[in-house]
């Protein structure tokens, strides 16, 4: 059983690893140093990753021994994989500062891809966010588009793009 986890665990590094180091530069070093010493607070078993026993033997430190496995596996589920301590700062910093998720971007996009192909025009798209809701403007549009991966017919592939937006560029392996 033991090795079982082992395998979930390296392949869900490899996974969490992508997170974005990116997240980085959204925190003063001070702070950075404050989240790895919750980290390891947190990660009791000192594996570099928390999961729910993490979680079960902090609540128990803290004198709450009846924390239901659905409330801690709920918690586990708002991180996109494995928490290690790249992730546990994504998870941070996406609350504190107010991101949406990678599900909640995605979707806005889809609502402009009736037919679930997975890209959008960028005229379309440039057309849709000047005209409608929280306007953008043609030099917001055109320094969007200028990180975004746009094909040779003009279509933003929106999928990576939310990858991007959520998770930072992602290395080249």
């Amino acid at each position: 059983m033991a090795s079982r986890k082992t395998k979930k665990k390296e392949g869900g590094a490899r996974r969490a690893q992508r997170a974005s180091s990116n997240v980085f530069s959204n925190f003063e070093q001070t702070q950075i140093q404050e989240f790895k010493e919750a980290f390891t607070l947190i990660d009791q078993n000192r594996d570099g990753f928390i999961d729910k026993e993490d979680l079960k033997d902090i609540y128990a430190s803290l004198g709450k021994t009846n924390v239901k496995d659905e409330e801690l596996e709920s918690m586990l589920k708002e991180a996109a994989g494995p928490i290690n301590f790249t992730m546990f700062l994504n998870l941070f910093g996406a609350k504190l500062l107010g991101m949406d998720g990678e599900e909640t971007i995605l979707n806005a996009f889809k609502m402009f891809d009736p037919d679930g192909k997975g890209h959008i025009h960028k005229d379309y798209l440039k057309r849709m966010m000047m005209t409608q809701a929280d306007k953008f403007t043609a030099e917001e549009i055109d320094q969007m588009f200028k990180s975004s991966p746009i094909d040779a017919a003009g279509n933003l592939d929106y999928k990576s793009f939310c990858y991007t937006i959520t998770h930072g560029e992602e290395k080249e392996e």
